[in-house]
């Protein structure tokens, strides 16, 4: 096996004593950083490179964290002044992942950059850490490679909040629909099919063109 897979294996065991010590220290040292830098290098190569990261110009990461727990309504003193069926302030969850939202902060603070993947490198009882890939798509690197030329299009721009990242639930991005997934995978197409009955015997009979 390569090391990729020694290091896959470790976090995959994330109880054992040796890896309760390292994300121990690693949140202890994020706690100390701003909510959004830069990373010098991935936390997880294995992971990241899985991801589509490489160690090649154009490539960047950043670490990011988002506080746990539910969202809060922000409304003034806990006014709503609306019905009582909407009434709630404090017990309220957020529709989308932290993880998404760790995505759309990212790509939000670095507007120029596309992007790509993102995953998770820690938490603790009030953060949760990730740590986000970032692709320059003006970089001549990137655009002259034919394996990353498809992110430099401009209908790329803002991957992470339409929902093409990792961070967001994948059947919220495929077919645009719930009843479109449906359509177009589970029901059959019966457009050219003739169904008639013959007389007298009540038999089903399928005529195809």
């Amino acid at each position: 096996m390569g090391v990729y897979k020694y290091i896959q294996e470790l976090w995959r065991k994330k109880q054992s004593d040796v890896m309760r010590f390292l994300l121990q220290v690693h949140c202890w040292q994020y706690r100390q950083l701003s909510a959004l830098h830069r990373a010098p290098r991935p936390t997880r190569p294995d992971k990241a490179r899985r991801l589509g990261y490489k160690t090649k110009q154009g490539y960047v990461i950043y670490r990011i964290h988002v506080r746990r727990g539910g969202r809060k309504r922000p409304v003034p003193k806990g006014a709503t002044y609306g019905k009582p069926v909407h009434h709630g302030v404090n017990q309220l969850k957020f529709a989308r992942s932290l993880q998404s939202a760790a995505e759309e902060r990212a790509g939000r603070h670095c507007r120029a950059l596309r992007v790509l993947n993102s995953y998770w490198v820690g938490e603790d009882s009030t953060y949760k850490f990730f740590e986000v890939i970032l692709i320059d798509p003006f970089h001549k690197a990137i655009r002259r490679n034919p394996d990353t030329q498809w992110i430099t299009k401009p209908v790329h721009k803002h991957r992470e909040i339409r929902g093409l990242g990792k961070g967001h639930k994948f059947h919220h991005t495929i077919g645009g629909s719930r009843r479109n997934i449906f359509v177009t995978s589970i029901m059959v197409n019966l457009h050219n099919v003739h169904i008639r009955y013959i007389d007298g015997k009540g038999e089903l009979r399928l005529l195809i063109r």
